[in-house]
Parts: C-alpha cells; sequence; structure tokens
C-alpha cells in the first residue's frame, strides 16, 4: 500500500508542477494576444512585452512567438521573444493541426528548445480582422526546474514512506508481541498443566481469551470426572469379581489332583489376573490425568533410606548418587511401588553395594530414567526372555531389576528405565 501510494503520489505532484507551468504559459500567451496588432499589408506585431525580465534575455528559459498558420511561407515567424535570438520554437504537427482544429483553446506540446533544453508549450490559434489566416501564439518554458522539483519530491516522498514503513512494521510486531503476549502466557499455563505442575490455567486473562481459558478448565475438570469414573468402573467390576472368585476356591474340594485341583488353579490365575489389571488401570488413569506430578529425587530418597535401615542387619548398603531434580508425571505411589520394587529386589538378591541415581533424558520431551545398580551375579543372557514374562515362578524366586522394571512399563507409566 505505502508502494502503491508513492507511485500515485509522485504522479500527481509531477501532473500539479505540469498544470501549474502551464497555467503560466498560458498568461504569457494570453498577454501576448492582447498585445497583438495588424495591418493591412498583413504584418503582425507586438505592441507590448510581457512583464517578466527573461523574456529579453538570450536563451533564458522563457519564449514566446507568433508563426502563421499558413503552408510555406505563411508559416514563417511573425514575432518572437528576444529570449528565442536566432532560434525557433518547435511546435509538432499534430499540435499545429490540434491547434488550428480548435481555435481559442490551448493546446500542450514538449520538444526541444533555442537551448536545446527540454521545453513546455501552450499553442493558441486567434485570427486577426485583417487577416485572412488564423496567426497561433506560443509560450513556451524550460521544463527542466519543474523536472527537478518532481525529483526533489520524489525523493523526499522514498524516504518518508521508507521511515513509515519501518515505523509501521516497528508497531505491527510490538502490536503482536504485546496483543499475543496472553496467548504465549497461556500456552505457558498448558504446558505446566501437562507437566503436572499446576491443575488449572489461574490468573486473570484479557476478555478476548478468558473464555477460552474457562473452557479449557472446564475441559480439564470433565477429564478429571472420565478418569475418576472409569477407576471407580474397574475398582467395582474387579471387586465383582473377586467375590465369585473367592467362593470358587472355598467350595472346591481339597484335592491335589483331579477338577478341584483345576478349579483352584483357575480361579489363583483368575485372581491374580483381577489384581494384576486393577493396578494396571488405576496406575494407567492416574498417568493419564493431568496435573500429577511428584518429585522424583524425593521419592528415591525415601525409600533408600528406608531399605538401607530394613537391610542393615544383613550388611546391605544403599547408596543415591548424584541425581538430576526431575519431575514425575504422575502420583507419589505409583513412583514409590515402581523404584521400591527394584531396590528392594537388588537388597535382597544383590552382593550388598546397591547404588541408584536418576537421569533425564535429552531432547524436547525429555523421560525420566531410573538407574538401579548391584553387585549381586545378575541373570544370564539365556535367562532374560524368561525374566520378562509376567507370572514366571522362577522370577518369583529371584526377580532381577531389570524384569520387575519391564512388567511395570507394561502399565503405561510416564517413566522410562534403563538398568544395569
Amino acid at each position: 500500500m505505502l508502494l502503491a501510494g508513492g507511485f500515485v503520489l509522485a504522479a500527481l505532484y509531477r501532473d500539479a508542477a505540469l498544470k501549474s507551468l502551464d497555467q503560466d504559459l498560458d498568461v504569457v500567451a494570453e498577454t501576448v494576444i492582447a498585445a497583438l496588432a495588424g495591418d493591412a499589408d498583413g504584418a503582425v506585431s507586438v505592441t507590448s512585452q510581457p512583464n517578466d525580465p527573461r523574456f529579453a534575455r538570450a536563451l533564458s528559459g522563457r519564449y514566446w512567438a507568433v508563426i502563421g498558420s499558413a503552408p510555406g511561407p505563411g508559416a514563417r515567424v511573425l514575432a518572437q521573444s528576444r529570449s528565442v535570438w536566432d532560434a525557433s520554437l518547435p511546435l509538432s504537427r499534430e499540435a499545429r493541426s490540434a491547434v488550428l482544429a480548435t481555435p481559442g483553446q490551448s493546446v500542450s506540446d514538449q520538444g526541444l528548445g533555442p537551448n536545446d533544453e527540454p521545453v513546455r508549450l501552450r499553442a493558441i490559434a486567434v485570427r486577426l480582422p485583417d487577416r485572412d489566416t488564423p496567426v497561433i501564439v506560443i509560450a513556451a518554458a524550460d521544463i527542466t526546474p519543474a523536472l527537478d522539483a518532481a525529483r526533489r519530491f520524489n525523493t523526499t516522498l522514498t524516504v518518508a514512506l521508507a521511515v513509515l514503513g519501518c515505523g509501521l512494521a516497528v508497531a505491527v510486531a510490538l502490536q503482536v508481541r504485546v496483543g499475543l503476549a496472553p496467548l504465549r502466557r497461556m500456552e505457558a499455563d498448558v504446558a505446566a498443566v501437562r507437566r503436572g505442575r499446576r491443575a488449572r490455567l489461574e490468573g486473570a486473562y484479557p476478555l478476548e481469551v478468558a473464555a477460552l481459558a474457562r473452557e479449557l478448565n472446564q475441559l480439564l475438570d470433565h477429564s478429571r470426572d472420565v478418569v475418576e469414573r472409569a477407576r471407580a468402573h474397574v475398582g467395582n467390576l474387579a471387586h465383582a469379581l473377586k467375590t465369585p472368585i473367592s467362593v470358587l476356591m472355598n467350595e472346591a474340594p481339597q484335592g491335589e489332583t483331579g477338577f478341584p485341583d483345576v478349579v483352584r488353579r483357575q480361579a489363583e490365575a483368575m485372581r491374580r489376573a483381577v489384581d494384576h489389571y486393577l493396578k494396571r488401570a488405576a496406575a494407567a488413569a492416574r498417568a493419564e490425568a493431568l496435573g500429577a506430578s511428584t518429585p522424583a529425587v524425593s521419592v528415591l530418597n525415601d525409600l533408600a533410606r528406608t531399605l538401607g535401615r530394613l537391610y542393615a542387619s544383613e550388611g546391605v548398603q544403599v547408596r543415591v548418587e548424584d541425581c538430576v531434580a526431575a519431575e514425575f508425571r504422575g502420583e507419589r505411589q505409583d513412583l514409590e511401588e515402581m523404584i521400591g520394587n527394584l531396590l528392594e529386589n537388588a537388597c535382597k538378591y544383590g552382593g550388598g553395594l546397591v547404588e541408584a541415581r536418576i537421569l533425564r533424558t535429552p531432547g524436547e520431551e525429555p523421560q525420566l530414567e531410573v538407574v538401579v545398580e548391584d553387585d549381586g551375579p545378575g541373570i544370564s543372557a539365556q535367562q532374560r526372555p524368561a525374566a520378562l514374562k509376567r507370572g514366571c515362578g522362577w522370577m518369583k524366586r529371584r526377580a532381577a531389576p531389570a524384569s520387575a522394571l519391564r512388567s511395570l512399563m507394561t502399565s503405561r507409566a510416564p517413566m522410562a528405565g534403563r538398568l544395569c
């Protein structure tokens, strides 16, 4: 818009400058016409000169002349200002035809003047009483000053529009930065809710985004309600299944083989499955709920201190190395269960020294990394596939940290683990 406006203003100024020059030339031509006089022999004279002294100075850039309209000798110069000197004013054939076709009206033309400068001409055809053919009165002026003024105006206009454009760009940038600041603050608040640092969008928002903040808070409340209802339904289902399973186990005859043994073993398997999926559903619901956050280092220190005292009589030492400050996106009891299983296995089956630390993986979405090391014999590469199977009897007798974490990670808790 500024560029288009600049072109329009430059064109308007140039047209205005040329129009002002044409008006001055029309005044000169009318002054010469008023002073024209003719005789019976057809001679033409000018009784008084225009007052501008430039018409009396040779090649001054201001000129006037009276020429005949007839072809041949009749087109000769009848009178002219001294400034023309020994040259003549250029009038194109098209302009001559237009002047003769519209007597009494001025016609504009351009050409090279007596001093080879670009000149602007205004020509008018008038008829004198003692002449059969009209004469053409021409007033001309050097157009260079008008063009120079237009160029100076264009330069000033360009600088002004450039400064204005830079100012507008800065103003728009500031407006966008200030105007969108509430949205950036809302973005940070939503990220804090997603990371569990807060439960709702708090604070005063401008009118334009306050409604959005209210809707987001209502969506968070609805999400929590849905999670709570899901947890309640899963709990109700699990408890509803536990009672029939207990009845089956109690009513089954005591026997080591046959149908009673099959009933007891299958009922026990169903009970383990119900307990497992109940815990898994509860953990998943807590993990998916927004707003839950737990400091991982605090949980690790508390568990290490507790287990260190518990196994101190067996010569077990539990050490916590330097840990990074990391937040677990979930509830404290889930993290305590996962890390507690790892540390307890290391204390039970290790060689007496247990080291633990917490790391954070790099990237835009960092993950919590728990590393538990012990000096026990470990398990062989051939035994690892069996250790990763849920409900493995060998695993119950000698659980390994890696297998414990892998089985817990199937609950979709927001945590990544690497154990050595």
